[in-house]
Order: C-alpha cells, then structure tokens, then sequence
C-alpha cells in the first residue's frame, strides 16, 4: 500500500511537484469567485434581525430582574417601617423612597397586611423594550416581626 504525501490525502493540488510541496487550495473559477461576491453581506443582513431581537431580549431580562430587585427593597423597606413601634414616617413613604425614580413612576403599588408579623408586598410595573410583549409586573413580599 502506497502511501500519499499530506497534501494530495486533503485533496491539495501540488501543481506536478512531489516534494516540498506547498499547500495550495485548487484555482477557484473567476465566473465563480464574481458570483460569491457579496454573498456574505446578504447572509449578514438576514441574521441582523434575529441578532438584534436577542439583544433586546437581553437587555429586556436585566430590566426585569433590575425591577424585582427594587420591589424586594421596596417591600423589605415598606416592612422594616411597619413593624416598628418607633418608626416615623409612612411604611408606603419608605417604601417609595427605597426604589429608583423610574420604577416608582412608571406603576408601583404598596400593601400591607398583619398585626403581629407585618408583610408588605410590593408591585412594580416592568416596562416592555421587545415589540409583541406586553408588560408585566414584579412583585416581592416581606415578611417582619413586630418590634
């Protein structure tokens, strides 16, 4: 059995040459390489969109987790004031003042339950970037003892 030099085993043209051979891709057509031309650009083009729906939808996770993050602040805030006896203030009030500006204006309800153990929950509206979803809310409750 014969074995074949690298080159010619991948397919390689040697152009006549056995040793020393320099690996060479066989000549591409030029009908052909004037065809291709381009093509790379249409196929970016059409994978755009999708890339850019992934990047919304990223961005639109890091939102939502950012909200529910801020209604668990706000809720924990809303509590802490509520089960305390010398607490001045409003437990909504502190609530409000723990989130950031956006997410206070943009949909935030506060409600409170409990005598001995208060747990405040909190709702946080989180807003849409992806066309086609709708908004939804985040909502957190915590739980604290009377002090």
């Amino acid at each position: 059995m014969r074995t074949l030099p690298y080159g010619e085993r991948l397919g390689i043209l040697c152009r006549g040459r056995r040793r020393g051979c320099a690996d060479v891709p066989a000549p591409v057509p030029a009908r052909r390489a004037r065809r291709d031309r381009g093509q790379v650009a249409l196929e970016y083009l059409g994978f755009l969109p999708l890339l850019l729906l992934v990047a919304l939808l990223a961005i639109q996770l890091g939102i939502a987790a950012y909200a529910a993050n801020q209604a668990g602040t706000a809720a924990r805030a809303g509590a802490r004031t509520a089960a305390n006896y010398d607490a001045h203030g409003d437990p909504e009030t502190a609530a409000r003042s723990a989130v950031s500006g956006w997410v206070e204006g943009n949909g935030f309800s506060y409600s409170q339950s409990g005598f001995e153990d208060i747990t405040a929950t909190v709702a946080v509206k989180v807003p849409s970037l992806v066309p086609g979803i709708g908004p939804w809310t985040a909502t957190r409750s915590a739980t604290m003892p009377r002090e």
